[in-house]
């Protein structure tokens, strides 16, 4: 009977684990492109978004 060969097995879980890895590096790659966070929010959100209730409430009026 033959023996395993666990080497060959590691090595297999080990190259399948760093093909996953770079999958994950490359769709975050993509999302980072596309102008989106981790979160997948604008990554300046409360940049962009306009006046909130409590700055309009606080303004001085004109």
């Amino acid at each position: 009977m033959a023996t395993p060969n666990y080497s060959y097995e590691k090595r297999q879980r080990e190259l399948a684990k760093k093909r996953k890895a770079e999958e994950k590096a490359a769709e975050k790659r993509a999302r980072k492109q596309q102008g989106r966070g981790d979160d997948g929010a604008p990554p300046d959100e409360a940049a962009t978004a306009g006046p909130t209730a409590a700055d309009q409430a606080s303004a001085p009026e004109a």
